[in-house]
């Protein structure tokens, strides 16, 4: 299974932008997939997870301005920010629980390999 993500770049602050990441390869379900960043000199964190069933959680820090999305038969999780903040600047990565098999009980997680988000003050 690979995680394709794609539609960062460069925004000024107040600005929007887009990401999408699909999921492709031997894939039977994907369960819960989601959003991290990770900014320079800080830990990965966590931005908004979506379940199967399109229940959405945020992170404080972006709670209102973000939303997290997922289209279920192109296997396509998006995320839409608005109003940017320099303090948003970041790799985005996505992750996704997949089971590639109908006799696979558990999901296994994989990661997309991350776009990158500047958002300039």
């Amino acid at each position: 299974v690979q995680l394709q993500a794609s539609g960062g770049g460069l925004v000024q602050a107040g600005g929007s932008l887009g990401l999408s990441c699909t999921a492709s390869g031997r894939i039977f379900e994907i369960r819960t997939m989601e959003w991290y960043r990770q900014a320079p000199g800080k830990e990965r964190e966590l931005v908004a997870p979506i379940s199967s069933d399109y229940i959405t959680k945020y992170a404080d820090s972006v709670k209102g301005r973000f939303t997290i999305s997922r289209d279920n038969a192109l296997n396509t999780v998006f995320l839409q920010m608005n109003s940017l903040k320099p303090e948003d600047t970041a790799v985005y990565y996505c992750k996704a629980y997949v089971r590639q098999a109908a006799i696979d009980y558990i999901a296994e997680e994989y990661w997309g390999k991350g776009t990158l988000v500047t958002v300039s003050s």
